[in-house]
């Protein structure tokens, strides 16, 4: 995970309202200094033999799981405890300034979404399709968050909806303080929707509270029906699944009860949403979640929109 490899450590650019781009400092503190060696010429002080000589059990023999010890995961010359606590202290920094925008929207009745999935899901495309359908009732803003480029805030803007792009730099996933200074950028969204659209990454935005009301991981048909079973916590971390491309499930032989059971089996309480960005398909069954959630978080908001 990256709380504890350094991938984060370059400085993220967050645009103003014009669309220019600022430095961000980092958004976290790793409480160490970490060192990657490019080349292999480091010595690791033991020796391997390929020669066929160890000995594994039959079901072991082409595993080579790194996540099984109490840190969850290995990184050369640090021990598991310290990997523990490098984690604590930079995930504890981010709660709290999460705990501050969860705080921020609240005051300002904004019902603020977290989308996440792998890079290519459809996320964007399926903000443009949905955004021209909401902004007649909600006022709207979006983050977008991507290691370069303002392309996706540009085709966001392109809607008419105000949108401030995060360029993470070597970062793999936007943190609380980001958002919560792109939130800054964007106009007063009184009683309003915030979809903040995470980097493309299944991994690292799990761990990562921004401050949202819940996370909305999309998934697509052209993935395979096992993602949830290979990147478990951010499926666990997420109350919607929306399976997006859902017009090219018959092409691709896709298992749509099959992908369900597997993310239910991480998330039992998790919901889903079958969706096509191209299409329009399953849009209005998305709608009526959002308007649900939003009448249960800001009735007034909800009444004043209708």
């Amino acid at each position: 995970m990256c709380t504890v490899c350094g991938c984060s450590d370059g400085k993220a650019s967050i645009e103003d309202a014009h669309g220019h781009h600022h430095d961000h400092g980092d958004g976290h503190e790793h409480g160490g200094h970490h060192h990657h060696h490019r080349g292999h010429g480091h010595d690791h002080g033991h020796h391997h033999h390929h020669g066929g000589a160890h000995d594994h059990a039959p079901d072991e023999a082409g595993l080579l799981d790194c996540g099984a010890n109490p840190a969850g995961q290995k990184i050369a010359g640090m021990s598991s405890d310290r990997i523990i606590q490098v984690e604590r202290d930079i995930l504890g920094k981010n709660d709290r300034l999460a705990a501050d925008n969860r705080a921020r929207f609240a005051a300002d009745g904004v019902l603020a979404f977290n989308l996440v999935s792998s890079p290519g899901a459809g996320k964007t495309s399926l903000l443009v399709r949905a955004l021209s359908e909401l902004k007649a009732s909600f006022a709207i803003g979006v983050i977008e968050g991507d290691q370069q480029t303002s392309n996706d805030a540009e085709r966001i803007r392109a809607t008419g909806v105000p949108a401030i792009q995060v360029n993470t730099g070597k970062g793999c996933h936007l943190d609380a303080a980001m958002v919560g200074e792109a939130y800054d950028r964007l106009p007063w969204l009184n009683g309003g929707l915030l979809f903040i659209e995470n980097v493309g990454n299944l991994v690292c935005p799990a761990a990562f509270d921004l401050g949202e009301a819940c996370k909305i991981v999309v998934f697509s048909t052209t993935e395979g029906e096992d993602k949830p079973l290979k990147y478990p916590d951010m499926f666990a971390a997420s109350s919607l699944m929306l399976i997006n491309k859902i017009d090219l499930a018959p092409v691709l032989d896709f298992d749509l009860a099959k992908t369900i059971d597997y993310a239910r089996r991480v998330n039992p309480k998790i919901e889903v949403l079958t969706v096509s960005a191209r299409t329009g398909e399953g849009f209005a069954a998305f709608f009526a979640w959002i308007r649900k959630r939003m009448a249960a978080t800001t009735p007034a908001a909800m009444t004043a929109a209708e």
